[in-house]
């Protein structure tokens, strides 16, 4: 994993000239602001590396808002992109009356989280991801949600739909979907409240935090979170669940959409392989910072015995082999959590990457 580097002045590289997005300020809207009385005011924060394509069409997607550009504001967040792409990045802000550029050069997706929601002037921060598209009436749910909630939630996370680039394979486990950042449950309720289904999760490619509550919790755990190839994940999960524990609601609520890009590029078994073990690690890492370490404990020896009954499927399988994936998957999973549990990850990492000799555990 990369040192953290020093992030770059955070004042904003676009719409410096422009009066401010939406007349949004910390005391609420201006009169000029188009959303209903009682509505919060929403921000939203797009991050984004290197990936232009993606993120023009989401910035499409939030110029087409039913609100208007004058009902939120939207804070892009280059991720350290390269030149070329950082001035195409400059140019979709400026072209948007009610979008700020900010750059931070440090790498990880929840620095770039963090440092969106530290420029954003709303009572709400919405997230989406570079690579999905909102609804038209996507901010309009938003505000409705909140403010039926008496804009009590701490977090609201909504409906993803999948954009598929290619065909999802037939060796692809059917259990797995979720892996791919897809939600498509229908109904409303108290995430962990028998309300909704018990593994119903806030995904950051759809979720919305009260700005005020987000930053008294800490925000997002900027040691989680991808990082170049390291697909750590939870880091969604763990801010919502503290949140949720502190006293906060936590809602999901299907009226809120996005559409997701389904990544053709990750129909393959090294990616699927290296998102569960990583997803393993995440759980440990998440159970611990909740203060749940016994979990991790009561869970550990049966992950072990995962791990020891499909390792010589693993040995007997190249990794681009897509034979034997249920087995494959779960042994990845379990070596995450037991790598992560006792300390010695970073070898299973470079193994699956194929990157970097095994270190010894």
């Amino acid at each position: 994993m990369e040192s953290e580097a020093s992030l770059a002045s955070m004042e904003p590289e676009a719409g410096a000239g422009k009066s401010s997005p939406g007349s949004f300020s910390l005391d609420g809207l201006a009169a000029t602001a188009t959303i209903p009385p009682n509505r919060p005011s929403v921000s939203v924060v797009v991050c984004s590396h290197d990936r232009l394509a993606y993120v023009t069409a989401c910035m499409e997607s939030l110029s087409r808002q039913t609100v208007g550009s004058d009902g939120f504001e939207i804070v892009l967040v280059d991720s350290g992109s390269p030149p070329a792409v950082a001035a195409q990045m400059r140019r979709l802000a400026e072209a948007a009356p009610n979008a700020t550029l900010i750059r931070v050069d440090a790498s990880g997706v929840s620095r770039a989280r963090n440092e969106g929601a530290r420029a954003a002037a709303g009572d709400y921060v919405a997230y989406i991801d570079d690579d999905a598209t909102a609804a038209p009436d996507w901010i309009e749910q938003i505000q409705t949600v909140a403010a039926e909630n008496q804009g009590q939630p701490a977090v609201i996370g909504g409906k993803v739909l999948p954009e598929w680039e290619a065909p999802l394979p037939d060796w692809w486990p059917p259990s797995l979907r979720g892996v791919l950042s897809i939600i498509e449950y229908e109904g409303a309720g108290e995430y962990r409240s028998g309300e909704v289904p018990d593994t119903l999760e806030p995904y950051g490619v759809n979720m919305i935090l009260r700005r005020d509550a987000m930053f008294e919790v800490g925000g997002f755990e900027e040691a989680l979170g991808r990082l170049g190839l390291v697909l750590q994940s939870d880091e969604e999960v763990q801010l919502a669940w503290r949140l949720q524990d502190a006293g906060y609601s936590a809602r999901y609520d299907s009226r809120i959409e996005v559409r997701h890009s389904i990544q053709a590029r990750r129909f393959n078994p090294e990616w699927l392989l290296a998102r569960l073990y990583w997803q393993g690690a995440s759980t440990v890492r998440t159970r611990r910072s909740l203060g749940s370490p016994e979990l991790v404990r009561r869970e550990f020896l049966r992950r072990m015995v995962v791990e020891a009954i499909t390792l010589p499927v693993t040995w007997l399988l190249p990794r681009d082999s897509t034979r034997l994936m249920e087995l494959r998957w779960r042994h990845a999973y379990a070596s995450g959590f037991t790598r992560e549990a006792t300390g010695c990850g970073a070898g299973k990492r470079a193994t699956l990457f194929g990157r970097a000799r095994r270190r010894p555990c």
